[in-house]
């Protein structure tokens, strides 16, 4: 398909009547915009953050800032929910560079409207799909929320797994096979690369190996640091009350004057609220029988779907499932 841009209007070349003859021109009066070539989704707590800071190395790959724009999908986070069209002129200024541009939002697979969105506007679209054995997942995703205070600034009980399990906006994101449905109604399998998020610390060469194989591009030297940019438990410690105040301040900076120290500190993974005078050690629950015991059997069928639609090996999963719900 061919477009041609002219005063900020698209104009779309659809098809023709024979090889001679064009049948038809479409106007689209819905302004110029450039192809959003990746998408690095999967799962909360599957190993996306790490990955995407890693892909940022390579100057063939042009990562969004900021790397979870959350504008495509309704799903703005873990409770957020917004289907207003998104406003696609701002999307498009989070890009810049000449490289195949990657938006790492992460509840984008979860969305149930991000896939016909995404086939509307980027229908040559790739997507790397990183997942995670998804009790541990829900687990260490429930543990993240209960540090950073959102169900409570959102109206939920998070208080114990039973009762996270219980809300939609934990589950939502732990069922691959419900999710993946809706992705494969709009796209073809061919387009999803799907990573065992375990294998990126087990293997992480073979990975961009194989992500850099998948999306056309020659072989690219990666510093591999397995905690650096890794969302962590110990980087998701709750703010002090020195830590809140700090942080007030830090906001009445105007934009443009901190942009480029924020943008310093992100490449070094520098995070000035570790300090122990600004946040406090968080809360953390180990995983064990008990939270399989509560999603085990739900979420062994769903992996059985995901596997029978994707092809993607399921099996270590779904034996540790059955093995600790018993």
């Amino acid at each position: 398909m061919a477009r041609i841009f002219v005063i900020g209007i698209c104009f779309t070349w659809t098809g023709f009547h024979d090889e001679n003859e064009m049948s038809w021109l479409c106007w689209t009066c819905c302004g110029a915009w450039e192809e959003v070539d990746i998408f690095l989704v999967g799962a909360p707590k599957a190993g996306t953050t790490w990955l995407a800071h890693v892909m940022d190395q390579n100057p063939n790959i042009t990562l969004s800032n900021p790397k979870e724009p959350n504008l495509v999908a309704s799903h703005k986070g873990t409770f957020v929910r917004d289907d207003v069209e998104p406003n696609w002129s701002e999307y498009d200024s989070f890009f810049s560079g000449s490289g195949l541009r990657m938006d790492a939002s992460v509840h984008t697979f979860g969305c149930p409207i991000a896939p016909s969105r995404i086939s509307e506007r980027f229908p040559k679209a790739k997507f790397i799909l990183c997942l995670r054995e998804p009790v541990s997942r829900a687990v260490s995703h429930w543990n993240m929320v209960r540090n950073t205070g959102e169900a409570e600034k959102a109206g939920r009980d998070w208080s114990s797994f039973e009762k996270a399990w219980d809300d939609e906006s934990l589950r939502v994101d732990s069922f691959y096979g419900s999710s993946m449905e809706k992705w494969l109604d709009k796209f073809d399998r061919s387009r999803f690369l799907i990573v065992d998020s375990s294998r990126m610390r087990g293997e992480p060469k073979q990975v961009l190996n194989e992500i850099g194989e998948f999306l056309g591009l020659g072989s690219w030297e990666y510093e591999f640091d397995m905690d650096r940019h890794a969302n962590s438990a110990k980087a998701r410690r709750p703010l002090s009350r020195v830590g809140v105040a700090a942080k007030s301040l830090f906001s009445l900076i105007p934009s443009f004057l901190k942009r480029p120290i924020v943008r310093y500190l992100q490449k070094r993974d520098w995070n000035i609220y570790r300090f122990p005078i600004l946040s406090r050690k968080g809360f953390f629950q180990a995983l064990n029988d008990n939270h399989y015991r509560s999603c085990g059997e739900e979420l062994r069928e769903d992996l059985v779907y995901f596997g029978s639609q994707t092809g993607f090996d399921v099996s270590a999963w779904v034996n540790e499932i059955q093995r600790r719900s018993q």
